[in-house]
């Protein structure tokens, strides 16, 4: 009898159904695939999954059909047989409360279908923000070969002479129409040029910065983050990431031997030294804790003091993502930060990172991506805040904030949640100047539900109508990477869970201090011990049902990934912790 386990079957009679006789599940499945016109020979191929997020909701992903019918010749010159399926597509502006209270929903439609379904290999097709994390989790916790394949950015358009896209232009064109420097006719001019085509944001927010980590970190080809979305390099990079997962089936290499603590070390680089969205720091948590690793906030903080910001993209700079590609993506970063970069670590291409930095080649003369000696910034774009306020951390993008307010104390006006805030903000009574400090609670994780990107508080209009373009603003919850300001995020713990956010009153001093990484209320002990006992125990309202009540029961803090409880896996050893 043979001591050696029976290897694990592949193809078509990966993950039979349980009908109590496998070669009857066997003969069952071929019956009913060969309906729909397939052969013998092609279902004893090995079978590379296809995950579609096409939708009529999802413009990011509007160049689906292409990217599945490239990644499928890709998997057929190989000698595989392709098989695309549906999974939950989220987008942005289209998902109510917020894409980010899916985002785990959609990780467990992804792990799920990938289990259930026979395939040696997957190809994660993903784009908008939430996307990518969401499949990245899932694939992590489903085991399988894996790839991820991103939709890549929009065109840029153009009004009056002047290159726009989304959305960080969203957002200024907004603000000059809240200062009523632009008029309603203009506005609306505006809105019909600022996305120039289907694909995801041209600027460095969530979506792009998703994806060059993504590629930083191995899981998706060399090259492959920054190709616009209607590009023939979008379409080749879909052929070569098709012919490359049957490859990886054929090796076996799982996301766990690639998403190595190495590897999301890698990914922190990158995402610090592209401006990246604060959002990536909650993604590559929840994506960690699906294997087991811990990401630290001091360690993130620890690589800001010595990572620059190298990359000259909006919101922190100038360009867009189109120029990014064209001056040589993320391979021309990973150079640029070299022995920064843990080399060693596995791809998906079965060679080292830094095998692939080198066969890129020497870099040429260009003007958005800088050296080391020469950075936009001299620190990472990110720091992490503690204080009285965020026991647990907050973020704040250093890179994107107006210089003045880098240190800054000032009277808090106080807004007890986003519908508060919707009433009050742009009342003219309002106690508000220029050296107020806003602060918005209850729109954390559990407290709104989902942790919408209200964090990004409007300027009230009577201030922008003075012409003041930043302030101070605190909340628990996030921001668009698309935007850009002196706003901290994150407050971990969040105020509906107890966090001390909560104990804040309008005209509290609040003090920022980057550089001491401090985020400050300046009350004593005794007043916020008060004052918590006046308002008893923290009761978050559970909903009655569904998803939702699933959501607020099991979501973990900003600090923790917001992942839910029961999919994260233990920290077996402190060796997987960064």
């Amino acid at each position: 009898m043979s001591h050696f386990p029976e290897p694990e079957p592949s193809g078509l009679r990966r993950g039979l159904t349980s009908y109590g006789d496998a070669e009857f599940s066997l003969f069952l499945r071929k019956a009913f695939i060969k309906g729909a016109g397939y052969s013998d020979d092609a279902l004893d191929r090995t079978v590379v999954g296809i995950v579609n997020t096409g939708s009529g909701y999802n413009p990011c992903h509007g160049n689906m059909p292409a990217l599945v019918e490239a990644v499928k010749r890709g998997v057929m010159l190989a000698g595989g047989l392709p098989v695309e399926f549906p999974t939950i597509s989220v987008h942005e502006s289209f998902s109510s409360p917020t894409s980010m209270f899916l985002r785990n929903l959609m990780s467990m439609d992804t792990e799920e279908m990938i289990r259930a379904q026979p395939m040696d290999a997957v190809v994660l097709i993903g784009g908008c923000d939430k996307t990518v994390p969401a499949q990245l989790m899932g694939a992590a916790s489903a085991g399988v070969p894996a790839i991820s394949l991103v939709t890549g950015s929009m065109l840029t358009g153009g009004y009056r002479g002047e290159r726009v896209g989304a959305c960080t232009d969203c957002r200024a064109f907004w603000g000059r129409f809240r200062a009523q420097e632009i008029t309603k006719p203009e506005i609306d001019d505006v809105n019909s040029r600022l996305v120039g085509s289907v694909g995801t944001c041209s600027v460095m927010g969530t979506a792009s910065t998703m994806a060059c980590v993504a590629e930083a970190m191995g899981i998706a080809l060399p090259g492959s983050a920054s190709a616009p979305a209607v590009t023939a390099d979008r379409v080749r990079i879909a052929e070569a990431t098709g012919t490359q997962a049957v490859a990886l089936a054929t090796a076996g290499l799982s996301p766990s031997a690639i998403l190595t603590p190495e590897a999301f070390e890698n990914g922190l680089r990158m995402l610090l030294a592209i401006g990246g969205s604060t959002n990536a720091i909650i993604h590559l948590t929840a994506v960690a804790g699906r294997l087991g690793i811990k990401l630290s906030l001091d360690e993130l903080d620890r690589m800001s003091a010595e990572t620059p910001v190298l990359v000259d993209l909006k919101p922190s700079g100038r360009y867009y993502m189109e120029d990014f590609h064209r001056a040589g993506g993320v391979p021309a970063v990973l150079r640029e930060l070299g022995s920064l970069i843990k080399r060693d670590v596995l791809t998906v291409t079965g060679r080292t990172l830094g095998e692939e930095i080198d066969d890129a080649g020497p870099g040429f003369p260009q003007d958005i991506i800088r050296p080391l000696s020469d950075p936009i910034y001299p620190q990472g774009s990110l720091a992490v805040l503690r204080g009285n306020l965020a026991p647990g951390g907050a973020i704040i993008k250093q890179a994107a904030v107006s210089p003045a307010l880098l240190e800054h104390s000032g009277p808090a006006v106080v807004f007890e949640n986003a519908a508060d805030l919707a009433a009050r903000i742009d009342d003219p009574s309002l106690d508000v100047t220029a050296d107020s400090v806003l602060v918005l609670r209850n729109i954390g994780p559990v407290g709104n539900p989902g942790m919408p990107e209200a964090g990004y508080l409007p300027i009230p209009k009577k201030l922008a109508a003075q012409g003041v373009k930043d302030m101070v603003r605190i909340s628990d919850g996030r921001m668009s990477g698309t935007a850009a300001g002196a706003v901290v995020l994150h407050v971990t713990p969040e105020s509906a869970v107890g966090g001390p956010l909560r104990l804040a009153r309008t005209g509290d001093t609040v003090t920022l201090s980057v550089s001491r990484r401090l985020v400050q209320l300046e009350v004593s002990i005794e007043e916020l011990t008060l004052r918590d006992e006046e308002l008893g125990p923290a009761s978050p309202e559970v909903p009655d049902r569904g998803y939702r009540r699933l959501y607020v029961q099991e979501v973990t803090q900003a600090n923790e990934g917001c992942d839910f409880r029961f999919l994260n896996l233990p920290v077996a050893k402190p060796r997987r912790s960064l």
